[in-house]
């Protein structure tokens, strides 16, 4: 571990913040969290962690701070004003931005951290809890070439591969890509199992004949079992997971990219919020009213 890194501050410790606070505790970081939610960011204390009372004082002599906070407002609002992190934080530290917040927002944190002569990788990662967890996330990195010797072995505590981008913004702009491709894969799992339960044929068939074949997607497989047995506690929250849809629409009509599967989704998605499961897994899109025939199943064993 470089001597550079050993005090790392961690703003946002929800399903995400959290392991990965917890995986640097247990690599020998030293680290101060923050939570807007207190009670999220003490449960890390009992760990090891230095539980700081505000950003401010979370980045009072950090030499890295990372964000995984729920969308670009939020990350803004976190390290700007009186008790913000940049308040504290030094310019020869460095700021990991790793939450989710779609192209414009992610431009503007560049353009905050360069006005406050800090050093901004933008980082999201593909992965949910479990990866977090388990320190298997795929991190999505873009940031200037001087600065990476200094931030990879925290990325090597926190996933099993680091793809670095040369552009500014692009670690983003892959996010959006890759969460389109999530979004797709749910609900064309949904709207399959849906089917199956409308001709007559038990969904748990349909599972059988896919697996071990080429169309056998691991994480597709997974939501389908989940679907089926409405598990859906919360590895990547269904809410959050509308929250990067719509960023990922919007970025599309901007470069005038027609998202048809996108379009047809969100609104579904919508319901299923609107229907209470905003919290639960992604999974839980099965639920929306447009899913009659799987959705009463899964109500029927809820």
């Amino acid at each position: 571990m470089s001597e550079f890194s050993r005090n790392v501050a961690v703003l946002g410790t929800g399903t995400m913040g959290a392991p990965i606070a917890r995986n640097l505790i247990r690599a020998g970081y030293r680290v101060r969290v923050w939570n807007p939610t207190t009670a999220k960011a003490a449960e890390l204390a009992a760990e090891g962690a230095h539980l700081a009372s505000s950003p401010a004082t979370a980045t009072d002599g950090a030499d890295v701070v990372i964000t995984m906070l729920s969308d670009g407002a939020a990350v803004e609002e976190v390290m700007t004003g009186p008790a913000g992190a940049l308040s504290t934080l030094s310019t020869d530290a460095v700021w990991i931005q790793m939450s989710t917040v779609g192209v414009e927002s992610c431009t503007r944190l560049v353009d905050l951290a360069g006005r406050n002569g800090v050093v901004l990788v933008d980082a999201p990662v593909s992965g949910s809890t479990a990866p977090a967890v388990a320190g298997e996330l795929v991190v999505l990195a873009a940031g200037a070439r001087p600065v990476r010797s200094r931030v990879a072995p925290i990325f090597e505590v926190l996933g099993r591969r680091t793809l670095w981008l040369e552009r500014a913004g692009d670690g983003s702009r892959l996010k959006l890509a890759l969460n389109n491709w999530l979004a797709v894969l749910v609900e064309g799992m949904a709207e399959t199992l849906t089917l199956s339960e409308a001709l007559g044929i038990d969904p748990e068939l349909f599972l059988d004949a896919v697996t071990g074949g080429p169309m056998a997607s691991d994480y597709a497989m997974s939501k389908g079992a989940a679907m089926l047995g409405a598990d859906f506690s919360p590895g990547f929250p269904l809410r959050l997971a509308v929250k990067d849809a719509e960023l990922v629409s919007y970025a599309a009509r901007q470069l005038g990219v027609e998202l048809a599967l996108t379009g047809a989704l969100l609104p579904r998605w919508h319901d299923a919020v609107t229907g209470g499961h905003g919290d639960d897994d992604v999974a839980s899109a099965v639920t929306a009213p447009a899913m009659t025939a799987v959705a009463t199943r899964v109500d029927a064993r809820g």
